[in-house]
């Protein structure tokens, strides 16, 4: 008598869509049931909400960061890059972080490796430019922000100080806005600490392309955001490109293209692409690279292979479009990876009491936490301003980091930050941390004589 086969489920992504899919294979899925695998080069889901305060010293960087061996105790987890994905042989090939290459072969693929950010052909910006989307960046930039501070207050040249003093955001939407709203605060508060520097010194510059910022929300919160963040002493700079950046002297295209001024610090939060592993793979994609659904989170025209997230073109059943696609936001990616399980365990089991159910959701609203007791929201029509919204951005996230005990270390970060003075301390050399030892090696050696 011969065993059975297992079917092996394979997840790309460790991301919204990858977690939360695999949670919920784990709590539908019986044990023996199916074979777990899932694949991201980190070892820890990053709860990208809570980046603005990471940034800002509100929330320990390792308090955003969820393990996944310990929230999918019944994966397999291969830390490693997915660099090809060849669906016609149900094979992943995978390079470990010592550079060897293996192949995995499953019956059923998640690809969910999410993206990145979307950068333009602008002269000086890989060299300048620093984004947003990952925990590395978040604590660069607060360290960055400080030290900056730091030039501010110890040199005796005005054009160092302004320039130092000088932070450039470009991108106007919804994590482009908050982590403005956060830097600033830190920014403001820090600054007070550093003899001879003033909050009117500080000059924070925010850049959006189209005629209005944070296009997830109705026109009239967008202008309220606007409006908050001029009052904090922000410029707010719509119908505004930059066009050069080379050695930290900005051009601006657009409404202020005549203006040109000199800065340390540009954040660039413009955009995201798909991941360039979805370019490897021999799944059906759209015109900007996003792999094709359907309505139920499966590969068009591709058994055994699910997707969602920012890297899918997924329909949006509830717009009254029908080619309209789902938002590439967090919202979406949280339930498009329950429903893609679902609809994974119906086909696996093959029953037909439970088939697969197309995903439909329409979009609640939006949270937007703008620094310390400040915040807009949008929740199916109504709209909130000021500290109710604050609090409600809070609630919502604490309620949607996918860990108790993060939740409880999230939190208790929260009750610190309130009761003490905000930590300034920048730890910029946690970035180089081999420099110490290789200055020490290039110092010329003392060579003592006796006798």
């Amino acid at each position: 008598m011969t065993r059975a086969h297992t079917p092996r489920i394979l997840i790309i992504g460790g991301g919204a869509v990858g977690l939360y899919a695999a949670r919920r294979l784990e709590k539908r899925l019986r044990p023996g049931e199916a074979e777990l695998i899932i694949v991201d080069p980190l070892s820890y889901f990053t709860y990208q909400p809570l980046l603005p305060e990471v940034a800002a010293g509100t929330v320990e960087p390792r308090h955003v960061a969820v393990p996944l061996r310990r929230v999918l105790p019944r994966f397999s987890v291969c830390n490693g890059q997915a660099v090809r994905v060849r669906h016609a042989d149900r094979t992943a090939q995978v390079r470990l972080v010592d550079g060897e290459e293996r192949d995995l072969p499953y019956d059923h693929v998640v690809v969910a490796p999410g993206a990145v950010s979307k950068t333009l052909p602008i002269p000086g910006l890989p060299e300048l430019a620093v984004g947003f989307k990952t925990l590395g960046e978040a604590v660069f930039l607060r360290n960055r922000v400080l030290t900056q501070l730091s030039l501010a207050a110890s040199t005796t040249s005005p054009e160092v100080r302004r320039r130092a003093m000088t932070f450039l955001l470009v991108g106007g939407g919804y994590a482009g806005v908050e982590a403005l709203g956060e830097l600033s605060d830190l920014s403001r508060d820090a600054v007070e600490a550093f003899h001879g520097l003033r909050r009117e010194d500080l000059r924070w510059i925010l850049v959006e392309a189209t005629g209005r910022i944070m296009p997830e929300v109705s026109p009239e919160l967008s202008e309220y955001t606007a409006d908050v963040l001029r009052e904090r002493g922000v410029e707010v700079r719509l119908n505004t490109t930059i066009t050069s950046c080379v050695g930290g002297r900005i051009r601006f295209g657009g409404r202020y293209a005549d203006d040109v001024l000199e800065a340390n610090t540009l954040v660039w939060t413009a955009g995201v692409r798909p991941n360039p592993l979805v370019d490897n793979t021999d799944l059906p994609r759209d015109e900007r690279s996003r792999i094709l659904a359907d309505a139920y989170l499966r590969v068009r025209g591709q058994a055994g292979a699910w997707t969602g997230g920012d890297c899918a073109a997924v329909p949006d059943l509830t717009s009254d479009d029908p080619n309209a696609l789902c938002a590439p936001t967090a919202q979406h990616a949280i339930r498009q990876g329950r429903r893609l399980a679902d609809n994974l365990v119906a086909e696996l089991r093959a029953d037909h009491r439970h088939p697969p159910e197309p995903y439909r959701h329409r979009f609640a609203g939006a949270v937007a936490g703008l620094g310390r007791l400040e915040g807009v929201a949008q929740i199916y029509g109504i709209r909130l301003r000021g500290v109710p919204a604050w609090l409600l951005h809070r609630g919502y996230h604490l309620a949607m980091l996918p860990s108790n005990p993060r939740k409880v270390r999230v939190f208790t970060d929260w009750v610190l930050a309130s009761v003490f003075p905000r930590d300034i301390n920048a730890l910029g050399e946690l970035e180089e941390p081999r420099k110490p030892l290789q200055t020490a090696a290039r110092a010329p050696t003392l060579v003592t004589q006796s006798g």
